[in-house]
């Protein structure tokens, strides 16, 4: 996947893309609105500009196959309807070393994606097979220096907070921005 990720990187600087059934597909859980303008403001704020092109997200897939997505769809609508709302603890913050994230605890969540990639497992990427640590990140592609300063300004007043988490957002990958495709709400039939 990695390949293919990279390939398309060099297509999009060469002026083309790639067609978009090639486009992975990306999951990831919808925030309550007071929070996710709360982390869009704040990424707003300490986001290179110039590579800020997406909102505040908690990734919980970074490429399942495009060529399943009728799958996916399934998947993520059968568990997202039996699933009651959950919360998750804003647990402290997380060095991307350019970068600044928060962590996210939810063992909610956690069982959630594991469902799901046990539907998926014998073709999730190696990213996406490896050990989730959920978080959002509010800043990247920044100097070292940048980051431990946002860091240490973070950190001095931080307490963990509770946040509503009330589905699983569909996203489709297509070289830059992703392009929203379906929200499955959690605990509504599908």
């Amino acid at each position: 996947m990695r390949d293919l990720l990279e390939v398309r990187r060099q297509l999009r600087f060469m002026g083309r893309s790639l067609p978009a059934h090639s486009h992975p597909l990306i999951v990831t859980a919808r925030l309550d609105r007071v929070n996710q303008k709360h982390f869009d403001e704040l990424r707003e704020q300490h986001f290179p500009p110039e590579r800020n092109h997406l909102s505040a997200h908690l990734t919980m897939f970074h490429a399942l196959p495009v060529d399943a997505i009728e799958e996916v769809r399934e998947v993520l609508a059968h568990v997202a309807g039996r699933t009651c709302a959950l919360s998750a603890e804003v647990s402290g913050l997380r060095s991307l070393g350019n970068g600044v994230a928060f962590t996210i605890c939810s063992p909610g969540l956690e069982r959630v994606r594991r469902e799901i990639a046990e539907a998926f497992h014998a073709r999730l990427t190696p990213q996406d097979g490896q050990r989730w640590r959920p978080h959002i990140t509010i800043q990247n592609k920044v100097s070292r220096e940048s980051a431990q300063e946002l860091m240490a300004n973070l950190q001095a007043g931080f307490q963990p907070w509770t946040v509503s988490l009330e589905g699983l957002d569909l996203w489709q990958y297509n070289g830059g921005p992703w392009e929203f495709s379906r929200c499955f709400r959690f605990g509504i039939s599908q």
